[in-house]
């Protein structure tokens, strides 16, 4: 077989380069005879072209804010502070003072409100787990008022376009005396579940201020607070449940919250603070499934207090140096977002931007990268009737118009004397005006 001799390698690659040069070039001189420019008159410039037109309010199509934001503000029924403002009045009066928050609502342009329906074991409906609420009826007797306020509270928002958050406080049975039965078992309403299960409940702290609690370590006690409170959810139409940041009570110097025996009886041999923070987890996490199975549209949000932990205790905790829910209170808030336990979150940064102890400006960041990458909504809760009065440390300012005792939805008042009993129009400032926040401080008590 002829066999034709190969040519030399350096030949070969020359051959290569001459022909893709002329390839360029001719494809060059192509593009260059078709070429019709638009403006011929147009200036060669370095600057980047235009991705479109420029809206206002929009950065590369996307807006600057949320297109959807929650605004609205806690409205607290115990010891009268928000609302009703008075014990025992007539359901056309209660009736007239709602619908005047509610217009306030609007009038803010909010689209939320979080109504206190079971502030201590008691319930704004008619519930076969609860006796009726003092601060609605004035008595402790567990008589029906006659009508459904919970009915005409949901109606009332959804009419006017506002969702309605069911505010909830889980264990909590009682309010201290004198205004409330404090821990005094004569003075609950005959119906009042810790009269017929006495072993659920505790006391805490001892002296004036006691009041009773519904046992979080005894899982019965547990189930039962909360088949009263998806009673509501299954019977009405409300489009959240809400928690604030009473879990486990607040420590009282010296004392210690005494469940010894529901220690000794469910511990497991857990450290009993681990053992406290399990029982506040499942509570959290079970509230949850049940929700989802029950009525899936309807959010759970908890507004904790606003420090989960200390940077100077924990790695993984926040730049400040105050009380911490987790070791205090055992609310691991951190956890219940990473585990998706939370339709949404609401922590209370009360605090002034520069306040040593909690700095607002170091908080926020905190809480915004904890939830991200999760479905936990992160709503701020603002602490707008501080607005006005002196931060910690600061110098006193030289305006003089810093009322701040006019009665708000929600405020930390104690003194009847800051609370205005003429409703929501004697208020001289609006409850929030904050966008992208459930503004609103839950009342101390």
């Amino acid at each position: 077989m002829f066999r034709v001799p190969r040519p030399p390698v350096r030949l070969t690659l020359a051959l290569a380069s001459v022909l893709f040069a002329v390839g360029v070039l001719g494809l060059g001189l192509v593009r260059a005879a078709f070429y019709d420019p638009a403006d011929p008159g147009a200036t060669w410039s370095s600057a980047p072209p235009a991705a479109g037109p420029v809206v206002a309010g929009k950065c590369g199509g996307v807006p600057l804010r949320a297109t959807r934001s929650t605004r609205g503000f806690w409205l607290t029924t115990v010891m009268n502070i928000d609302w009703p403002s008075r014990q025992g009045l007539p359901e056309a009066q209660v009736k007239a003072e709602y619908d005047k928050w509610l217009d306030l609502a609007v009038a803010q342009h909010h689209n939320a409100v979080f109504v206190h329906v079971r502030p201590s074991g008691d319930a704004f409906w008619p519930s076969e787990f609860a006796p009726w609420s003092e601060w609605l009826t004035g008595k402790r007797d567990g008589q029906s008022p006659g009508w459904d306020p919970m009915a005409y509270m949901v109606a009332g928002a959804h009419a006017r376009n506002l969702e309605f958050h069911a505010w909830f406080n889980p264990y909590r049975g009682t309010q201290p005396g004198p205004g409330g039965p404090g821990a005094d078992f004569s003075k609950l309403a005959p119906n009042h579940p810790l009269l017929a299960h006495r072993d659920w409940a505790l006391a805490y702290p001892q002296g004036k201020s006691a009041r009773l609690y519904f046992d979080p370590g005894i899982p019965a006690a547990r189930k039962f607070v909360e088949d009263s409170m998806l009673e509501a959810v299954q019977k009405y139409d409300i489009d959240g449940v809400h928690f604030d940041d009473f879990f486990y009570p607040y420590p009282q110097a010296g004392q210690d919250f005494p469940d010894d025996a529901s220690y000794a009886a469910y511990g497991k041999g857990k450290a009993r603070a681990d053992w406290r923070r399990d029982n506040v987890d499942t509570l959290v996490r079970e509230m949850n499934e049940r929700i989802k199975a029950l009525k899936p549209w309807v959010k759970f949000g908890i507004s904790p207090f606003g420090i989960w932990r200390n940077l100077d205790t924990d790695p993984d905790g926040s730049d400040s140096h105050g009380l911490e829910a987790y070791d205090a209170i055992y609310a691991d808030t951190r956890k219940w977002v990473q585990e998706g336990w939370l339709d949404y979150i609401v922590p209370q940064l009360y605090w002034n931007i520069g306040f040593a102890k909690a700095d607002y400006a170091k908080l926020l960041p905190w809480w915004v990268n904890l939830v991200k990458g999760t479905k936990v909504q992160l709503w701020i809760g603002q602490g707008d009737y501080r607005v006005g009065r002196r931060a910690p440390g600061a110098t006193r300012p030289r305006s003089t118009s810093t009322s701040t005792s006019t009665r708000r939805p929600g405020c930390w008042a104690r003194s009847t004397s800051a609370r205005n009993r003429s409703g929501p129009t004697g208020s001289a400032r609006s409850p929030a005006t904050t966008t992208t926040t459930t503004p609103r401080p839950p009342c101390r008590r």
